[in-house]
């Protein structure tokens, strides 16, 4: 960061801004070292974005492996964890209770969505790949235009 521009502006009295840049980069660091920023995917898209912005073909390419990687929604079980001191065990039990009784819901939830995910992923790609072929078809047909004005 740069002192003489500073990413974050803050203009309000007794604020250090400083301090609160500091404490959010510390914050971020304690995250990634936690592993919450660990998502390759995610990572990947985000770095690959900036880097193919500027080419139509490769941004959608990229788009679409991103998509196809997180279409479906996880369905399986997770480990139910609570920080709350001794009422922990109790609240882990009553949250697993919750849980087996809604889970028929969210799984018939999840598996609808996952399945309106799938539909709408093959729908943009059916499109790409028709728009795709209809330019490639007019950039052909502009090119023996083009060949046969030279000829004339």
């Amino acid at each position: 960061m740069n002192p003489e521009n500073p990413a974050i502006s803050i203009g309000a009295d007794g604020i250090d801004a400083g301090a609160v840049v500091a404490q959010i980069q510390a914050e971020v660091a304690r995250k990634r070292a936690a592993g919450a920023y660990d998502e390759a995917r995610v990572a990947r898209a985000e770095r690959n974005n900036l880097l193919t912005l500027k080419d139509d073909a490769s941004f959608m390419e990229q788009y679409l492996l991103c998509l196809r990687q997180i279409v479906a929604v996880d369905i399986n079980d997770f480990e139910i964890i609570e920080k709350r001191g001794r009422f922990a065990p109790a609240l882990v039990r009553l949250k697993k209770t919750i849980w087996k009784l809604l889970k028929f819901y969210t799984f018939r939830l999840w598996s609808q969505q996952n399945q309106t995910n799938a539909l709408l992923l093959a729908a943009v790609e059916i499109m790409e790949t028709r728009h795709r072929r209809e330019i490639a078809g007019l950039r052909e047909r502009i090119a023996k235009l083009e060949g046969s004005a030279q000829c004339d």
